[in-house]
């Protein structure tokens, strides 16, 4: 199975045109889609981005997410049982130079369980325990003043 993990950020910044990583992610969610590609998330994250998307676009804009992805054969919740519960612990405590949220751990133990390696997200974190992110993450530049 082609698959690719979804974290909240890459759910969120579908989910509002506002958001600066919008395009961005929804072609990379599309493009996952298009080829064939299932989208894995968790009801963790599930959790968290039901609850973002209400008090940052308003309940019919989670109604409406909740509705695409409930009934979408192309997305699978995992559930965070006590394995990895315990596992996503491990993971809190173990990465403690990297301010990962515990959602953050619960993702990364599902998508070790099940050896996924690429995750469509606006959070750099993933990237710091060695996983793909998509879109690729743009580092900011500093521009010089041009002289006159």
């Amino acid at each position: 199975m082609k698959a690719v993990f979804v974290d909240t950020g890459g759910w969120m910044a579908c989910a509002d045109g506002a958001d600066p990583a919008h395009v961005r992610c929804r072609a990379a969610r599309d493009g996952a889609l298009e080829g064939g590609w299932t989208l894995i998330t968790t009801d963790f994250v599930v959790d968290e981005t039901l609850t973002l998307i209400r008090f940052r676009l308003g309940l019919s804009a989670a109604d409406a997410w909740w509705r695409q992805v409930d009934g979408s054969a192309r997305v699978r919740w995992e559930r965070v049982e006590s394995d990895r519960f315990e596992l996503a612990r491990q993971l809190f405590f173990r990465y403690r130079d990297k301010d990962l949220s515990f959602t953050d751990c619960t993702s990364i133990a599902v998508m070790r369980e099940l050896k996924l390696t690429t995750v469509i997200t606006t959070d750099r974190h993933f990237q710091q325990v060695g996983l793909e992110v998509l879109p690729a993450l743009r580092t900011q530049r500093v521009r010089k003043p041009q002289r006159s």
